[in-house]
């Protein structure tokens, strides 16, 4: 369907790809991941409209009329006035107007010739999308996604979250032989992020799709496209199978690379020997012999290179603080409420202490993220913080916290950091260097701009960290290094989070937002509460004992026993079989 051929475009600031080359074959799901900033959603641009860019290298795209398009910026338009039902059936209700005039047409027009062509045409599209049964499949689609309460709804009524999905549905029946998704699952709570998995899984066309969400990622798509480093990997298999192979791979590299480390020791020795006999006897011969030795050396070192794919730098993201509360609670909620145009929040009540990381999750629109504001701004007599707690606040709004048209140099330079030196130093930790110092923090990725307010964030070393969706935008990495930062961390987070995976890797327990209130649970029993109604029982099982051995394998190739952790892939290409037969 899609061919891309040594393909090569820059920005002025930024070179983003190198002769890439990749296919994306009929009714193939295929995913598109990588770190932020490597171009995803401008490839995206590229192939859709590939006559507006001045770019080196091939694009043949197959004759498959609209390319359809879901974006992560998809606005709801609150003055529409139109029902669900009404907007995922505008265009087949104006084909069918179209069809309807021709015949029209056709019983007073001598010539049918004269019309005919435009007529098949118009209908040749109406067959395409399956025009006679629309009202049908429209119906079936809201039902897949559990919306079908909403068909009657107007659309300005909607959550963000619902209009999200309603866009993919109508997109998704417009467009059956090729869509394009940029980021659709971000801000999704997980019973929509699960209607979205149901959309993609039984969608018959062709999806290329961006996502960093690996709840996605491992339960969706057939094929993985991975951007690294200007250039493209495809592989033809699933995301849990390609991370298996990345993982072989690297045992393989880093097993070569030992071996080739011993190999430059040994010849170092002998060089260093060679070139002290060589100094002491001040001899013609031994000195070409030194040099010739330093060549082997350095050529030995030459070939201890990396695949681009396999081994990734994280960002360095830590957070720090000056001052740790020691003392009873840091936050008290008493009898707290949340209401606009209806009661989101009523009678919550819940402490937390000094060292505690805390995650509210909860449906779309339920008020997480008014309370967590309310809490950062402590002007209720409902909420009680403690006198020593230092607070910072992670916001879904980047440009609320900065001036976004400054420089990423430009906001350090005011904050005091120090020198350009040593702000290029500390911001290389969360990826960003050269050029990029100099950029506009508008004109940054999505997950390019969550990166650096986290830098920003990092900087306040406050002992209270509030935290509202800090993964929507990262990529997989980015949400690894954030997890691990979070662990680390000493002090109190409170965080509206809609990743699974970041909530049960670093909570200590969750405040389920249900019923317009809050009751705790422990992650123990969110994560069996999050698999129990959509998975067979033993896939959380089975993905706890993926992740064991993952990480025992990665133990083992810091110590060097290769043929150890050869044999834990064995076990784990077994494990990864049975969640396969699950999924």
């Amino acid at each position: 369907m899609i061919r891309v051929q040594n393909l090569s475009y820059s920005y002025p600031q930024k070179d983003l790809y190198k002769k890439v080359s990749f296919t994306i074959e009929d009714d193939v799901h295929c995913a598109l991941i990588g770190t932020n900033g490597t171009g995803k959603s401008t490839l995206l641009e590229l192939l859709k409209h590939p006559e507006e860019y001045l770019y080196d290298g091939k694009i043949v795209i197959d004759n498959i009329g609209r390319i359809g398009y879901v974006s992560q910026f998809s606005q709801l338009d609150s003055k529409e006035d139109m029902t669900v039902f009404q907007y995922i059936s505008g265009e087949f209700v104006k084909h069918e107007q179209k069809l309807s005039d021709f015949y029209k047409k056709m019983e007073t027009t001598v010539d049918l010739d004269e019309i005919f062509e435009e007529y098949q045409k118009e209908l040749d599209e109406w067959n395409a999308i399956d025009g006679e049964s629309y009202e049908v499949n429209i119906k079936k689609r809201l039902k897949l996604a559990n919306l079908q309460k909403l068909e009657g709804q107007k659309i300005s009524n909607l959550s963000g979250g619902e209009f999200k999905l309603v866009q993919v549905i109508r997109e998704m029946m417009l467009s059956p032989k090729f869509l394009i998704m940029d980021e659709p699952d971000v801000f999704l709570d997980f019973e929509y992020l699960n209607a979205l998995r149901n959309l993609i899984n039984a969608h018959k066309g062709t999806l290329l799709v961006i996502t960093h969400n690996r709840y996605l990622l491992n339960h969706c798509f057939n094929k993985i496209l991975h951007m690294e480093n200007m250039d493209v990997q495809e592989f033809d298999g699933t995301y849990i199978e390609y991370n298996y192979e990345l993982l072989a791979t690297k045992i393989d590299l880093e097993e070569a690379a030992a071996a080739d480390q011993e190999e430059i020791d040994r010849q170092s020795k002998i060089l260093e020997k060679a070139r002290a006999k060589a100094t002491a006897m001040d001899n013609a011969s031994l000195g070409r012999a030194v040099h010739a030795r330093q060549t082997l050396v350095d050529r030995l070192k030459a070939r201890k290179t990396k695949a681009p794919f396999v081994d990734i730098k994280q960002p360095e993201i830590y957070f720090d603080l000056d001052t740790p509360v020691t003392d009873g609670n840091i936050l008290e909620l008493t009898d707290y409420s949340v209401a606009f145009d209806e009661q989101l929040l009523e009678h919550v009540n819940f402490e937390m202490k000094s060292t505690e990381h805390v995650a509210i999750v909860g449906g779309n629109g339920t008020g997480k993220t008014t309370m967590l504001r309310e809490i950062f701004e402590n002007k209720k007599d409902t909420i009680r913080m403690s006198e020593d707690a230092k607070v910072s606040m992670f916001s879904q709004i980047t440009g609320s916290l900065y001036d976004d048209t400054k420089t990423l140099l430009e906001i350090f330079e005011e904050k005091g950091v120090g020198t350009s030196s040593d702000i290029g130093i500390y911001l290389k930790k969360y990826g960003f260097e050269g050029e990029t110092l100099s950029q506009k923090v508008r004109e940054l990725s999505g997950g390019e701009k969550d990166l650096f307010q986290l830098a920003v964030l990092s900087l306040e070393k406050a002992n209270f960290l509030l935290l509202d969706e800090p993964t929507g935008h990262l990529d997989v990495y980015a949400q690894i290094a954030l997890e691990q930062a979070i662990s680390e961390y000493k002090g109190a987070i409170l965080m509206v989070s809609h990743d699974y995976y970041t909530v049960a890797n670093c909570m200590d327990y969750v405040f389920l937002v249900e019923n317009n209130t809050v009751r705790r649970m422990s992650s123990r029993k969110f994560r069996q509460m999050i698999y129990a109604n959509h998975f067979a029982k033993d896939y959380l099982l089975l993905e706890q004992k993926k992740k064991e051995i993952e990480t025992r394998i990665q133990q083992l190739l810091r110590t060097n026993e290769f043929e150890k952790a050869k044999v834990l892939m064995e076990s784990l290409e077994e494990t990864i079989k049975k969640m396969e037969l699950l999924r």
